[in-house]
């Protein structure tokens, strides 16, 4: 083979080799094309959306529905009522705590120095006024019966004395100056009579036993008997027979219990709603079925720097010593408001969600739906609660197991609710979202730390209590004033929630009143 053959083969190679690279490069760059480029149709229907169809739209946030079957809703307990329309009782319940009427105690002390001999009422007994009580052998009793024996031997004798001179004066035997000294004299010994007779009756002798005396039928006594001033129960005997005593030693501390004195704590938002006069109704919960009628008759006008309450007194009728002193009882303040009726709910019916109220209400449309609703809440009476924007008449609400029902909210992750509804068109829509604070109050053998906690007014707030000693009383929490009353298991957190809309202080004690606490609202 030549060399022109060779070189001749060498090119038809070389062509036909850029004519494949060629007939590649055309493939791979008209398939980048069509991809970059579909066809018209194509577009068409994969076109992404313009600019105006993908711009969000303003957010609506729709009713939160919780789904909860007829045999669910039987095992848990669940129970509807319709919202009403009435007039609530304009209310105030006040922790109290039972006290003796002051005006009706009294501790019984000597009229004279001396010692014991004799106690005859024993603590807890019912005494009548006068009966005897104790008895002293009182030197001092002996000495003021002896002076008054004397008083009147000196004056019986100078009765005969002024006699004979009167006698002699009209003989013209004696002058009617030595009449008139004999006269003065007699004055004198009348008067040291008077006196004696005086502090005996002081020391508890009687009239009759004075004139016995003083007529020589009795001989002076030592002992000095003590009656009882009033009819009443003995509440304190510090005397026994042998105790040495001075006429301030107390022997014993009667107090007539038919009337006593409950004495509430009026928490500083409430003083410009209880004043003098006002009625109130006293209950117990040692005595369920026990009501007691009265009235605010006393407020102390001094407030306790610790908890930011004042004293108001009410005193009740005790016929049938129900009321013990030192009890614990409840004083609620006021009476029916009349007016406007207004839609009430139970206040078991309410839930609160961060700072929202919301209740489940029935969907009429569908039997298995529950609605969470947000509601504005105003004044509650008993265990009712006026509802001021929210509700309509006529609706359903879950009255009892909505705890669960929220539980239920929650288990399922369903998202915000509506906007809280206005109380009136001039209100606004949606409210500022609020960040809720917290604080913490740990129970000890030493009682709450801290005993006071600071919170804002109008942000929602969270307040856990966390029993860590079983060496306590406070096994429960108690906010009188919110209505709130909660276990206290060991070593758990219990969350109290609440929205303070005012300045003022709202105390928490334990269950037993014996420890107490305060949140101050600035």
């Amino acid at each position: 083979m030549s060399a022109d053959t060779h070189v001749e083969m060498r090119w038809s190679v070389l062509a036909g080799g850029a004519a494949v690279l060629l007939a590649l490069g055309v493939g791979v760059g008209y398939v980048a094309f069509a991809a970059r480029h579909p066809p018209t149709s194509e577009r068409n229907v994969h076109a992404p959306p313009t600019e105006a169809a993908t711009a969000p739209g303003p957010a609506t946030a729709g009713p939160i529905v919780v789904a909860i079957g007829k045999e669910a809703r039987a095992r848990a307990g669940i129970m509807l009522s319709a919202v009403g329309s009435g007039t609530l009782e304009s209310l105030r319940r006040m922790p109290a705590v039972v006290e003796p009427n002051a005006y009706r105690q009294v501790t019984v002390t000597p009229l004279a120095s001396g010692r014991v001999t004799r106690v005859m009422a024993e603590l807890g007994e019912r005494v009548s006024q006068g009966q005897i009580i104790a008895e002293l052998f009182s030197p001092e009793l002996a000495e003021a019966e002896a002076g008054y024996v004397s008083a009147r031997a000196e004056l019986d004798a100078h009765d005969r004395e002024l006699a004979r001179v009167g006698k002699l004066v009209d003989l013209g035997s004696a002058s009617r100056q030595e009449l008139e000294r004999v006269t003065a004299e007699h004055a004198s010994r009348r008067t040291a009579v008077h006196s004696a007779a005086a502090r005996l009756r002081l020391l508890g002798v009687e009239d009759d036993a004075i004139e016995h005396l003083g007529a020589g039928h009795a001989a002076p006594g030592v002992t000095l008997q003590v009656r009882a001033p009033l009819s009443g129960v003995v509440t304190d005997r510090p005397a026994n027979v042998g105790l040495n005593v001075e006429a301030s030693t107390p022997l014993l501390t009667i107090v007539d219990l038919s009337s006593v004195w409950v004495v509430a704590n009026v928490y500083e938002g409430d003083f410009g709603r209880v004043q003098l006069g006002m009625p109130a109704t006293v209950t117990a919960s040692a005595y369920p079925g026990l009501t007691l009628p009265g009235r605010v008759d006393y407020i102390d006008p001094r407030v306790s720097p610790e908890t930011r309450t004042a004293k108001a007194r009410v005193e009740v009728p005790n016929p049938r010593h129900e009321l013990r002193l030192g009890m614990l009882a409840d004083v609620s303040l006021g009476t029916a408001t009349g007016g406007t009726p207004k839609l009430t709910i139970p206040a078991a019916a309410v839930q609160t969600i961060a700072d929202r109220s919301v209740v489940y209400v029935a969907n009429p449309s569908n039997d298995r739906e529950l609605i969470e609703r947000t509601v504005r809440l105003g004044d509650a009476s008993g265990d009712r609660i006026a509802v001021l924007a929210g509700l309509e008449p006529g609706e359903h609400v879950v009255v009892a197991g909505s705890f669960y029902v929220r539980a239920e909210r929650e288990r399922l992750g369903l998202g915000e609710p509506a906007p809280t509804p206005a109380v009136s068109a001039a209100s606004p829509a949606t409210a500022t979202r609020i960040a809720p604070q917290a604080a913490t109050v740990t129970i000890t053998k030493d009682g709450f730390t801290p005993s006071k906690v600071t919170l804002r007014a109008g942000t929602p707030a969270r307040l856990t209590f966390l029993r860590t000693t079983d060496e306590t009383c406070a096994k429960e929490i108690v906010v009188p004033s919110l209505n709130v009353r909660r276990p206290l298991p060991l070593n758990e957190a219990v969350d109290v929630e609440l929205t303070p809309q005012k300045a003022g202080t709202i105390e928490f004690v334990c269950g037993m009143a014996m420890l107490r606490g305060a949140i101050v609202i600035q």
